[in-house]
């Protein structure tokens, strides 16, 4: 029945989680992608696989001249953390055009997706997680760009990696990492230094230029476990990143399928499935945003499913940005203040999400002290609201069923008194979540269909002609349902998007748009509670990853059967 996956599943949730309990940057595709191997798929999964990989574009590289520094080096097979030393690259300067973080992995064996980050300086640069293994093994890598700290890999530092793994007679797969760090230098006639653009274009969505990245900030102050923030007396610009995962504590893993203790389901969480990642200024609400519902490679009770294509973001754990710039006068008192985050919905007292908090900051160099003002604070009402209905009694197979609404809007705006006049700032967020989950008893079948919509506007500038506007809108969608049917044969079938919009506008007039949508799309089926030799796995995946607008275009589309990649195609 549903509740031996479901064992299994906390199993896997319980030991890729227990990293954050104790104490994951785009995968890369390559540069130019080729025809998929003519080789005919097996009739079923066997003991190997294709490598895994992404259709997101790879990081772009200036043709400039590059430097290599390796950051780290290790073999994981326990919670022991990796700790190390890293200084600049000689011979690239000081200042660079881009940096470039790459991991390179390799695993065999048997074992458990993992979590795991990157901290140069305190400073958490990459969070990610790790492919399962086949029993012959497999390699991967990751790339991301990390030029927005280059503040911090300015100067000698102490590094910390993680990724916490078991090993033992079961599980022995020992994850085998190197990180590098490839520094390309700025052009010799390159432009000076200009004051930096207005913030609103987070991580998760596409720059709406992306050959001219913002300046990066003059420091960065990660906040690591304790909540007391003090800024330069003369910040103009603050934006908080925060490397929001839910993992730990057994089902937040999989937060969006949880149920209020009324319903009969092996996950509970009070209100239902309703999250929501909030920062607070002294106690103020001062940013919300919708988490990701990222799917590990463990996911859905089906690794099947994402052996070679992994689900959007899972190697690349983007951090959700908060513009914290109406707060700056506040902030530039040179006091400290405490900057506290938390997540909506975790059941009170329960552990289960991982909220790193980097504040990057942006000074003026002409002004000694900042000053300015908060201006407006307007919340609307937090809305969550589910509705159990339980299923029918009688013959046939009838489903329970759980719909959930829920939502919040939140309009801030300050101004700060800079060297180049008054600079007012306004950020508005609305969100809004709705579901249906629907299970039958002993949760044989289970099926979730989810929207989560993250509406973001800044607006920035003095006169109204110069004003400058951001707006994304990023919509994320989870589409699956999980079936054991006879002989124990569990079949999963799901779909998730991923889609942010940017578009730009400096007073009336439009000056950029871009657009990021990836789905993937599988179907994979075996058979459950038998040893790996006798699942008689088969499956099927499919990713289009497309980015159309400012700064050219990627429109890349993999697929697999049975392990074996079966497509790889480009269309621009």
């Amino acid at each position: 029945m549903r509740r031996r996956v479901m064992s299994m599943l906390v199993g896997t949730i319980l030991a890729a989680s227990a990293l954050f309990n104790a104490g994951p940057a785009t995968a890369t595709a390559p540069a130019t992608a080729t025809a998929a191997p003519a080789v005919p798929p097996p009739a079923e999964f066997g003991t190997d696989w294709h490598d895994p990989v992404t259709a997101a574009p790879p990081v772009s590289k200036p043709r400039t001249k590059s430097c290599e520094v390796t950051v780290a080096k290790a073999r994981f097979k326990d919670f022991t953390p990796y700790e190390g030393g890293y200084a600049p690259p000689a011979g690239c300067g000081d200042r660079w055009e881009k940096v470039v973080l790459r991991l390179d992995g390799k695993v065999k064996g048997r074992q458990y997706d993992r979590l795991g980050y990157l901290r140069i300086g305190g400073v958490e640069v990459f969070r990610t997680s790790t492919p399962q293994p086949s029993p012959d093994g497999i390699t991967w890598s990751v790339e991301k760009d990390v030029t927005r700290y280059s503040e911090t890999l300015g100067r000698d530092q102490r590094v910390e990696m993680l990724i916490g793994n078991v090993v033992n007679d079961t599980y022995t797969g020992i994850i085998d990492v190197k990180v590098t760090l490839t520094f390309y230098e700025k052009e010799k006639d390159g432009a000076p230094r200009t004051a930096p653009e207005a913030p609103g274009i987070a991580p998760d969505a596409p720059r709406t230029a992306p050959d001219t990245p913002p300046t990066p900030p003059d420091r960065i102050l990660p906040l690591g476990d304790g909540t007391t923030l003090t800024t330069p007396r003369n910040s103009e610009r603050i934006v908080a990143e925060v490397y929001a995962t839910g993992s730990g504590g057994g089902c937040e893993e999989y937060w969006y399928m949880t149920v209020p203790e009324t319903a009969p389901y092996s996950c509970k969480a009070d209100k239902g499935p309703y999250r929501e990642v909030q920062i607070k200024v002294d106690g103020r609400l001062a940013g919300i945003a919708a988490p990701f519902p990222t799917v590990w490679t463990g996911g859905w009770s089906n690794p099947f499913l994402w052996y070679v294509i992994p689900g959007p973001r899972a190697f690349d754990v983007k951090p959700i940005e908060y513009d914290l710039t109406p707060y700056a006068g506040l902030l530039n008192d040179g006091r400290p203040h405490q900057v506290e985050v938390s997540v909506v919905g975790v059941p009170k007292g329960q552990t289960g999400w991982s909220t790193p908090v980097n504040v990057l900051v942006w000074q003026d160099e002409k002004r000694a002290h900042v000053t300015g003002e908060l201006t407006r604070h307007k919340e609307g009402g937090l809305a969550n609201e589910s509705t159990y209905t339980p299923a029918s009694p009688g013959p046939g197979e009838s489903a329970h069923r759980l719909d959930t609404k829920g939502g919040h809007r939140l309009s801030v705006s300050g101004y700060v008194n800079t060297s180049h006049g008054r600079v007012t700032t306004t950020v508005t967020r609305t969100l809004a979540h709705s579901s249906a989950h629907r299970w039958t008893e002993g949760e044989a079948m289970d099926a979730l269909k989810a929207t989560w919509t993250d509406r973001e506007a800044i607006t920035t500038g003095g006169r109204a002609a110069q004003t400058r506007t951001v707006r994304t809108d990023r919509t994320y969608t989870m589409d699956g349902t999980t079936t054991l049917g006879a002989g124990d044969r569990l079949r999963t079938e799901i779909s998730l998007g991923d889609r942010a919009e940017s578009v730009t506008t400096r007073g009336d007039r439009r000056i950029g748009r871009s657009v990021i949508d990836d789905r993937y799309d599988g179907d994979a089926t075996y058979t459950a509670n038998v040893p790996r030799e006798e699942r008689h796995a088969v499956g099927t995946s499919r990713e289009r990853y497309r980015q159309v607008g400012d700064g050219g275009c990627h429109d890349r589309t993999l697929a697999t059967v049975q392990g074996v990649l079966t497509e790889d195609r480009l269309r621009c």
